[in-house]
């Protein structure tokens, strides 16, 4: 398992710690799932694997319930997860998720009333850009964890043509990321720092089957496979 619990927890703030985290462990998995009960077993599955950073997607009704379930979770048993909250487009769902004890925000564009939000509250929030245009706007408004997206369609030599720009910038691709090791390597070579992995990783057959066994061993395999790329 990596060890990557930030050393200096009592003196960073949340924001700093999940900004070591993420890229420590190098992939942020991401699902929703309507159903409470396996919406908090993937997370235990994913868990005992070694993640401590994950991403709750609000694709449906049930997602703020569910959230709210899974954040009780993690404070009573899953000591070091943070907990995060993506697809959020609008302030008044930040907030209302932040109060709920979000750990960071992440968006699918550029939302500036979400980063305002995010901001207010010392909170991490993560833009989706898919062009340089975006990108520059997202570090001006003081993003310094950036989501690559829709990863599929930019690729990595996407990134590599635009990383110099922004050498102060993390970046990580949601979309399209998937389980090969090729895949994989390509984005940490253009100069990711994590990859957003949903559907490619908390299939629908591990939901549906609730195969945690399985959802655990993929897990550690990613872990491993980006580890040995990264050294």
């Amino acid at each position: 398992m990596l060890n990557i619990f930030p050393k200096n927890s009592k003196t960073m703030s949340k924001k700093e710690e999940v900004l070591k985290v993420i890229p420590a462990q190098g992939i942020l998995p991401l699902y929703f799932n309507k159903d409470t009960q396996v919406s908090i077993d993937l997370l235990k599955a994913l868990y005992t694997a070694g993640i401590r950073a994950v991403e709750y997607t609000n694709r449906g009704e049930a997602a703020f319930a569910n959230f709210k379930a899974m954040r009780k979770v993690c404070d009573a048993e899953l000591k070091g997860m943070y907990l995060g909250i993506g697809t959020i487009k609008d302030a008044a769902t930040a907030q209302s998720f932040i109060d709920e004890g979000a750990d960071y925000i992440i968006s699918p564009g550029l939302v500036e009333d979400v980063a305002e939000v995010s901001d207010k509250n010392g909170m991490l929030w993560v833009p989706g850009c898919m062009t340089p245009t975006e990108i520059i706007k997202a570090e001006n408004m003081g993003a310094t964890f950036v989501k690559l997206f829709p990863g599929n369609l930019l690729g990595p030599s996407f990134l590599s043509g635009i990383k110099e720009l922004f050498p102060k910038l993390l970046f990580m691709p949601t979309g399209g990321v998937d389980l090969e090791r090729e895949n994989i390597a390509g984005w940490f070579k253009a100069g990711v720092c994590a990859v957003g992995m949903g559907s490619k990783l908390v299939t629908k057959d591990i939901m549906e089957n609730k195969k945690y066994d399985e959802l655990i061993v993929l897990t550690k395999q990613v872990m491993e496979t980006i580890k040995s790329i990264k050294h």
